[in-house]
């Protein structure tokens, strides 16, 4: 027994309480079954997500948490009933760990909109293990919520991608962005999923302008990036003139902030796809959505036949985050950045190379 608890120790950063605050957090790991397997964390991006949760800022958080959802790392164990996988491979897990297997969603390859889905971390698995994410040492999946990580595609600028990635693909897929290249999609807000989405956007065949509140990201968006173009919002004579020019606007602010504006940018029959997740609702203007016959949509992550594909897709267009590499031990001023969207554009922890119980 005491054998048996010992393998399944595991170390991480725990907020215990809406302060946000992390530090060190003992905890065990469930055994890995026969359909699981074991990983060992290289990389762990940090997403919005983690910092509204640590918080309590959507009023569901359980304590202690251990966030992380964009998980890079090596399969260390794999249970007998796993023949995609081998000990040793390169191999990520997303902000899904579970789900039932047998609903409509999940048949659909649609897993991260089944009803039962489990995440990753704040969360529990159907047999009452409380869930923690990748700000840790290892983490214990089912073999079918593990995704195969592509050969050239890095692990520290690819772990984004587990989250932010597959956030902004799924939706440009679903909503035919990709159906027809040529077409003109505006991205608002150049952060951790605007910066993925000009990317994927371009190796679409996308015209993709970036919309922001200054004009201080405009360079990078365009020369490193890779952006067509960007609109100042506060700039109203170049708003004007974008009036009614682009087939699609991705909302990627988690802010507060009006919709009005993103809607009058919108041709007839454009699409305005919201990925923000704001603290408060936000007000919905119905005169142009009717009169335009716009659409308002909204989109999660992905399926992980779809997060799969996603992956393949980046590495064979070289697309990766731009981040900043920080130690374990500077997570709590990167979250205090993150909250000031001071960071460009992703923050990824060096699990590995940084986290240790001593």
């Amino acid at each position: 027994m005491t054998k048996s608890l010992d393998h399944n120790k595991a170390f991480g950063w725990a907020a215990n309480d809406n302060s946000g605050v992390l530090s060190p957090f003992h905890f065990l790991r469930r055994e890995n079954g026969d359909n699981d397997v074991t990983v060992k964390i290289l990389f762990c991006g940090v997403c919005h997500s983690d910092l509204h949760t640590i918080k309590n800022d959507w009023g569901f958080s359980h304590y202690p948490i251990i966030p992380g959802h964009e998980i890079v790392g090596i399969a260390t164990k794999v249970g007998k009933n796993v023949t995609k996988f081998k000990e040793g491979d390169r191999v990520g897990v997303g902000v899904i760990i579970g789900s039932c297997q047998s609903c409509e969603s999940c048949n659909q390859d649609l897993e991260n909109y089944c009803p039962k889905s489990v995440f990753t971390y704040n969360s529990r698995s159907s047999d009452g293990t409380r869930n923690q994410g990748g700000y840790s040492d290892k983490i214990v999946v089912d073999h079918r919520f593990v995704l195969r990580f592509p050969d050239g595609l890095p692990s520290d600028s690819g772990a984004p991608l587990l989250c932010g990635g597959i956030t902004v693909y799924s939706p440009m897929k679903y909503y035919g962005m990709t159906e027809e290249t040529g077409k003109h999609l505006g991205v608002n807000g150049l952060g951790g999923l605007g910066h993925i989405a000009v990317k994927i956007g371009k190796a679409f065949g996308l015209k993709v302008t970036v919309i922001s509140r200054s004009s201080e990201k405009e360079r990078e968006a365009i020369d490193l990036l890779g952006a067509d173009s960007f609109l100042v919002t506060t700039d109203s004579q170049k708003m004007k003139e974008a009036i009614g020019t682009m087939d699609f606007v991705m909302d990627t602010v988690s802010a507060e902030h009006s919709l009005l504006p993103l809607f009058s940018l919108l041709k007839v029959n454009g699409k305005l796809v919201t990925l923000g997740l704001p603290e408060k609702p936000l007000e919905l203007p119905i005169f142009p959505l009717v009169l335009g016959r716009k659409m308002l949509g909204g989109s999660q992550t992905g399926g992980m036949k779809e997060t799969q594909e996603m992956l393949e897709f980046c590495a064979k267009h070289n697309i990766v985050a731009d981040i900043e590499l920080i130690k374990m031990s500077d997570i709590n001023s990167a979250m205090d950045r993150l909250a000031k969207s001071d960071v460009r554009y992703r923050f990824v922890i060096d699990v590995a190379n940084s986290l240790s119980p001593a």
